[in-house]
């Protein structure tokens, strides 16, 4: 997912800062206890004027490595506010389209608040009729 999500985003970047949390359910719906709370509050506060302060980690180095394996850091931290910030569902379905749903996390909130007296996960409607838009 991650592959897919970060090539959509090279070939069409937005237009202003904006933060992602992905999701892939390979079920018929995704739990909500599946988004953990510490992911919604650091989207919320990336959203807001509180804003959000995150460190990139250094990849490990172990002794006689000659190479990393990972990609070079663009930098070592970040605060990021007023960004626009979603949580990424894909519904995993083999041999078919990819579609991504983006649902602004205020959205999410909203919606799991009102689901989640009855619910404990939202189908694939659920989250198409919260979606701000579909990438697929």
């Amino acid at each position: 997912m991650q592959l897919l999500f970060s090539a959509y985003i090279k070939a069409n970047p937005p237009q202003r800062t904006e933060v992602y949390e992905l999701k892939i359910v390979k079920g018929r719906s995704l739990p909500f206890k599946q988004v953990a709370d510490h992911q919604v509050e650091a989207l919320v506060d990336a959203a807001s004027s509180k804003g959000c302060y995150h460190k990139i980690n250094d990849a490990p180095i172990y002794g006689g490595m000659k190479t990393r394996f990972t990609n070079p850091k663009p930098f070592d931290c970040q605060f990021i506010c007023r960004a626009k910030a979603y949580l990424v569902i894909w519904f995993y379905k083999p041999r078919q389209k990819k579609r991504f749903y983006l649902i602004d996390i205020f959205e999410w909130n909203r919606c799991k608040a009102i689901w989640g007296e009855y619910r404990k996960s939202a189908t694939e409607e659920m989250i198409a009729s919260m979606a701000k838009e579909v990438k697929d």
